[in-house]
């Protein structure tokens, strides 16, 4: 943004991006567009939660590179991501009004969630956003909630390892991240080689199971480039791997069909479609096998569902 060009602006934490979100963030492009300005989404980093009371950071739906995909998709044209610093939580609603709104990005309007709070304690709410417009020359909109969607009831789903309902709030499968590290090599053994996940700390990942998904590569600055864009069908274990006494929990998956692939190094995202089962500890290796089978067909055919 240059100069004292005015802005159509949307803040929060947009931890997941759902679908509540989307509504804000379209209603804020719609703003921007009406006026002929630019849209700006400002977000945070860390987890606000986590500067104000250390230890009690939540699961993290999306990394901050995807969240900023994520709103930039949604037709934002910019998205400014603030240090939440304990210097920052202290601001009075005024002071961030001033500092932020007017100064930095000179907001010719604000839009928000009607349940939207802001400055040190969450003192301002949508009505002192409003008082403070009029003292700034910004319009404020709240646009109403929507029901049952929120990022905290996303993350009880996924703890409850329902993927599915997460999904449906989201508006897209929930997807975790992480780069591709070596493991015990044990789906290699037994014919189905497993891309072994790591992911970043605090990462909202789903209750221990199977699930049907697909892996997918995605570029990242730093990083080795292979298979750029490249989405399969995957089954995925969540847990520790019981027949083998594990002991780390885990994200694996198996991209179908492929024994080709060499991912070590590759920044990857595993997409969850649906819940098979939960983990089960096997009396044999054949039975174990057994089932993997039951499972690679079981994503199969919930991966090539319209």
């Amino acid at each position: 943004m240059q100069g004292s060009e005015r802005s159509a602006v949307t803040i929060g934490v947009f931890d997941g991006v759902h679908l509540g979100h989307r509504r804000v963030v379209e209603r804020t492009v719609e703003a921007a567009r009406a006026r002929g300005t630019r849209s700006v989404a400002v977000t945070f980093e860390p987890h606000p939660a986590e500067v104000v009371l250390p230890g009690s950071h939540p699961a993290r739906l999306t990394t901050s590179r995807r969240r900023a995909e994520l709103l930039t998709g949604l037709g934002m044209d910019e998205v400014r991501v603030l240090d939440f610093s304990l210097e920052l939580s202290r601001m009075s609603p005024g002071d961030f009004a001033q500092a932020v709104l007017a100064d930095r990005l000179h907001a010719s309007v604000v839009v928000v969630g009607e349940d939207f709070t802001f400055g040190h304690r969450a003192a301002g709410d949508v009505e002192t956003l409003r008082a403070l417009g009029d003292k700034y020359d910004f319009a404020v909109e709240a646009v109403p909630l929507l029901d049952g969607v929120s990022s905290s009831q996303i993350r009880e789903r996924l703890v409850a390892g329902d993927v599915e309902g997460a999904a449906a709030g989201l508006g897209r499968p929930h997807r975790v991240e992480g780069v591709v590290v070596r493991g015990y090599q044990r789906g290699r053994q037994l014919g189905f080689p497993t891309a072994n996940v790591e992911t970043p700390p605090h990462t909202a990942i789903p209750a221990d199971g199977v699930y049907a998904g697909w892996l997918e590569c995605v570029p990242v600055a730093n990083l080795p480039v292979v298979y750029a864009g490249e989405r399969w069908p995957a089954a995925i274990s969540v847990g520790t791997n019981p027949t083998f006494e594990g002991v780390p929990r885990t994200v694996e998956a198996y991209a179908l069909d492929r024994d080709d692939l060499e991912l070590y190094g590759v920044h990857v995202a595993v997409d969850f479609a649906a819940r098979l089962r939960g983990n089960t500890r096997f009396d044999s290796i054949e039975a174990l096998i057994d089932q993997i089978h039951a499972d690679v067909a079981d994503t199969r055919r919930l991966t090539s569902a319209p």
